[in-house]
């Protein structure tokens, strides 16, 4: 039984709104996040559970399935639950939750992520890459740190594991926000009330550990480039032009 994927896409980005439908690169930005992730030989299906009609009618244009949830979604975990649960999947059927705005996410790590959730035991399992102690000082940029498994122990905004007599030699992860569940843990996660940490990290993932629950990770070579501003999507648009003008020249 292969795996679905389910990518949450919502209209009103406060960063970037109407960020799904941006089509500079002639194609809307959905149906290139949609394209990618169909690439990976472990998924059978490819649903975006989205908030608006307009992005719904996009993706039927180019035969690609929807699925409409409610707007008042606080997270696109809780957006992912909601559709589970109207799709009626069972509760061993792995989910794949890609970020509707992740476009370049390679196949092979989604694969990786398939892999890793079913040999793992984990009810979770994500990506991580390594990143340079200077990136790591981003706030933006959410930073894990791993036990000798390779299972999460924590994931922070600040800069983990802290370096504290400056040595040098430490090891910095970029956490890469694409998830893998079972569709029965995605539905309890998402009825659990927000934990302490979560609430001041604003990161969901902690959650899940702090209810005592392990996140399988795989350290894979993606530096996760999702597009969040308007200036994240000019450089992709750049990005998608150059591979064009390289194909033509070969």
């Amino acid at each position: 039984m292969g795996a679905i994927a389910v990518i949450p896409a919502r209209y009103g980005s406060t960063r970037l709104p109407g960020k799904p439908l941006l089509c500079a690169t002639g194609k809307a930005l959905i149906r290139h996040v949609v394209e990618a992730v169909s690439a990976a030989e472990s998924i059978e299906r490819v649903v975006v559970a989205t908030d608006d009609d307009r992005i719904s009618a996009a993706l039927e244009r180019f035969g690609s399935e929807a699925i409409l949830t409610r707007p008042d979604h606080v997270s696109g975990t809780d957006r992912i639950a909601e559709a589970v649960e109207n799709l009626g999947l069972h509760d061993e059927h792995i989910v794949v939750n890609v970020q509707g705005d992740e476009p370049e996410i390679p196949a092979a790590c989604i694969d990786r992520l398939v892999e890793l959730i079913e040999r793992s035991g984990t009810p979770m399992a994500t990506l991580a890459t390594r990143m340079d102690a200077a990136e790591a000082d981003d706030h933006n940029r959410v930073k894990v740190v791993l036990d000798a498994d390779g299972r999460a122990m924590y994931f922070s905004r600040a800069k983990i594991p802290h370096d504290r007599d400056s040595a040098g030699g430490v090891e910095y992860l970029l956490h890469v926000g694409v998830y893998a569940y079972r569709a029965g843990y995605i539905k309890a996660f998402a009825a659990l009330p927000p934990t302490p940490a979560e609430q001041a990290e604003k990161l969901e993932q902690l959650r899940a550990l702090e209810h005592g629950d392990d996140i399988a990770v795989a350290v894979v070579d993606y530096s996760g480039r999702g597009i969040d501003t308007a200036e994240d999507y000019q450089q992709f648009v750049k990005r998608v032009e150059s591979q064009h003008k390289g194909r033509k020249g070969t």
